[in-house]
């Protein structure tokens, strides 16, 4: 069992496009996510997943690892699959989908991310949540919102308000 991180980045963001080149005190926003990624004692390796060619110099750039995706996708998530299945990962593999525009995650996040998931084989996926502790993220569809259970297991994410405030 392999755990790989891959980063979906792609240049037309809808709220800021280029967003993954912004230059934030000398680095591009790709550049602090991957190499905040590469401090993760749990991740063996991390891919970068882009349609973009800008994006894709950009990480050859700095060294890093990178895979040209079709400008098809509609998610992040579809750009994993294809590397997935262009770099042959194995079904046991735990794969962890790195948002491209986190230049502050931690490492240690992620690891405790995945620590469920290499402890746990009947975990087939996890997702790093908070506490939502400004009232404007409430309303406000770029937050993500879940409900879980009492064991912390999702049950529901929305965009809205949940419940939704009619």
């Amino acid at each position: 069992m392999k755990i790989i991180g891959v980063i979906p980045s792609r240049y037309g963001s809808s709220r800021l496009a280029g967003k993954p080149l912004v230059d934030l005190c000398g680095q591009t926003m790709i550049e602090r996510v991957y190499r905040c990624s590469k401090r993760s004692k749990l991740l063996e390796s991390v891919i970068v997943a882009t349609d973009d060619e800008r994006i894709y110099n950009e990480i050859k750039r700095f060294g890093g690892d990178v895979e040209m995706t079709s400008p098809n996708h509609q998610t992040g998530t579809d750009r994993i699959v294809e590397v997935a299945q262009k770099r042959g990962f194995a079904d046991e593999d735990v794969v962890v989908n790195i948002q491209g525009d986190q230049p502050l995650i931690d490492a240690k996040t992620i690891d405790n991310l995945i620590r469920p998931l290499a402890e746990d084989k009947s975990l087939v996926m996890s997702t790093m949540s908070y506490r939502i502790t400004d009232p404007a993220d409430i309303n406000n569809p770029a937050c993500v919102k879940v409900i879980t259970d009492c064991n912390g297991m999702a049950i529901y994410f929305s965009r809205l308000a949940i419940p939704y405030v009619r």
